[in-house]
């Protein structure tokens, strides 16, 4: 992981996003159908904890080594460190057969993102049922315009933040590459704010079979 730099988590509570992320994700998801979930780019753990008390059977990854060791402090043999450039899990989780993975807040930040949905796809092909659950921030042509003109573009869009957002996603653009991956779109839900101003949306697929 010589190119990534550490998150830097310090604390164990939940994302500023699970207010708005938690509920519509829960609704998503089924314990008798997503037996086996990975929450690829879990941080510090969060909502795989939050899943693991409503009864789902979770593991998380992450390449942050901070976020890892918080998440461990509560279920030490749920979370493991990730490289996504490897495109292999850990060795612990690779005998798993996972039909679910879940990722918040994780794609807008990748160099690859064709090649983290290749590496989902990976994951989930040897299952006859199979969910792909991702979270991003949204950005539409009326989101947009409204930023634009009440001047708020370059704090919204900002290159100032170190380690942040380098890919910005629309329903449209998202969709695509989950097509071109060999994803179908199953669901789409806008989170947080009202209808077309939302802060993320959450997108669900399967495999096409």
């Amino acid at each position: 992981m010589s190119n990534y730099s550490d998150y830097g988590f310090t604390i164990d509570e939940a994302a500023h996003t699970a207010d708005y992320l938690t509920t519509p994700i829960l609704g998503l998801l089924d314990s008798s159908k997503n037996k086996n979930i990975l929450d690829l780019g879990c941080g510090n753990g969060w909502l795989a904890r939050r899943l693991l008390q409503e009864g789902f059977n979770i593991y998380g990854t992450d390449a942050s080594e901070k976020g890892i060791n918080i998440a461990k402090q509560t279920y030490p043999d749920r979370f493991f460190i990730q490289d996504l450039e490897s495109k292999q899990l850990p060795k612990e989780l690779q005998a798993i057969p996972f039909d679910t993975i879940v990722s918040t807040e994780v794609i807008e930040h990748l160099y690859s993102p064709q090649s983290f949905l290749q590496f989902c796809h990976s994951i989930l092909q040897s299952q006859s049922s199979t969910t792909l659950i991702l979270s991003t921030p949204y950005h539409g042509y009326v989101k947009n315009l409204l930023l634009a003109l009440s001047g708020k573009m370059d704090a919204h869009f900002t290159a100032l933040w170190e380690g942040g957002h380098i890919k910005f996603w629309s329903k449209k653009t998202l969709s695509q590459a989950l097509n071109d991956n060999g994803f179908e779109v199953t669901d789409f839900i806008g989170c947080g704010r009202m209808p077309l101003l939302w802060k993320s949306m959450i997108i669900k697929a399967s495999l096409k079979h």
